[in-house]
């Protein structure tokens, strides 16, 4: 008998595919698979908007984040996929699980606490949910809101549109690699840097702004920065030429004391949780106003080309962006 089995597991996103590919769609549905979020078409001109992503301690929650701080990016992780739809989470329900260990008041209690402070943050309600006994904390949340416009794709991209994200890269990696590696860094870039895991920020402002025609597509970084920009490459049908890194200040400096190249921090570490987007010429300066009104700001990056390939110039040469970031079954840090 053929051994079909494999020592190599399969990433998410393949995962993803097979199961995809199995499933019926929904006709009509407004936001396809493969995108953010789901949606299905309600009455009049109402969308609803659905989202779920699970927290797991094992690959999620880094040494030394305290369960509230967990349970709040649990949230955080879901309504940044809204932010990148320019919708407004109305409710949510968030289902734990928890092992014996960690089922006493005092972290029961500490878990909750995050839940509600990350949903108020972001002007929503937790309104239910469940629990159960498991091996590891999973922390599951299922987030619902609805929009009367229509929310923007990845796949909306043309080209000429202008590249651009809504906040600086590499904190979060360099934050990371302190908490799991031999690294050095000063005490104050130590404590911004390990804030930037810690208590990670959703762009639902910015987001919000942006939604109603002002951007041809959209998607949250939070699986690295040059994964997002192939994403938006592959579902556009464009490619992408790169002509400035938004390196964050504290990246380039803890990337200086330990000998590390800031342009892996920025393009391949994840978890910054901003947007990357694009936007036609004729639309950027109204784009950048409404996000500078909310007190947001928006970086220009590169500009969408007719070829395949993710480039970027560097040292007056280009070079190729690779197709990497953070998945699940494959990753490790």
């Amino acid at each position: 008998m053929a051994n079909n089995m494999s020592n190599n597991p399969l990433g998410e996103h393949e995962i993803i595919r097979i199961i995809q590919a199995r499933l019926t769609s929904m006709p009509d549905m407004p936001v396809p698979f493969g995108d953010d979020v789901s949606a299905i078409n309600l009455w009049g001109m109402q969308t609803a908007v659905l989202k779920t992503d699970m927290l797991v301690s094992k690959t999620d929650v880094p040494k030394g984040m305290s369960l509230f701080a967990a349970a709040r990016k649990a949230i955080v992780m879901n309504v940044s996929d809204f932010a990148s739809k320019g919708v407004m989470p109305t409710a949510v329900l968030a289902a734990v699980g928890l092992p014996k260990a960690l089922a006493t008041k005092e972290t029961v209690a500490e878990i909750a606490e995050g839940l509600n402070a990350g949903a108020r943050e972001y002007g929503t309600y937790v309104i239910g949910g469940d629990t159960n006994e498991t091996e590891d904390l999973i922390i599951s949340i299922s987030l619902f809101g609805t929009t009367s416009k229509r929310p923007t794709l990845r796949s909306g991209a043309m080209v000429g549109d202008i590249l651009a994200v809504t906040g600086l890269f590499g904190k979060s990696s360099a934050g990371l690699r302190l908490l799991l590696g031999n690294y050095q860094a000063s005490e104050s870039l130590r404590e911004r840097l390990v804030d930037a895991v810690y208590n990670p920020m959703a762009r639902l402002r910015e987001g919000l702004a942006l939604c109603g025609g002002y951007v041809s597509a959209t998607i949250d970084s939070s699986d690295g920065l040059a994964w997002s920009i192939h994403e938006l490459s592959r579902q556009s049908g464009v490619g992408f030429l790169l002509d400035h890194l938004p390196v964050a200040t504290e990246a380039a400096e803890f990337a200086a004391q330990n000998g590390i190249d800031p342009v892996e921090l920025v393009l391949y570490g994840g978890e910054e949780y901003e947007l990357v987007l694009t936007v036609a010429p004729s639309g950027w300066a109204e784009a950048q106003a409404r996000v500078q009104a909310v007190g947001g700001c928006l970086i220009p990056i590169g500009k969408a080309t007719s070829t395949s390939q993710v480039r970027l110039v560097l040292g007056g040469k280009e070079l190729p962006v690779v197709a990497r970031g953070w998945e699940h079954f494959k990753s490790r840090v």
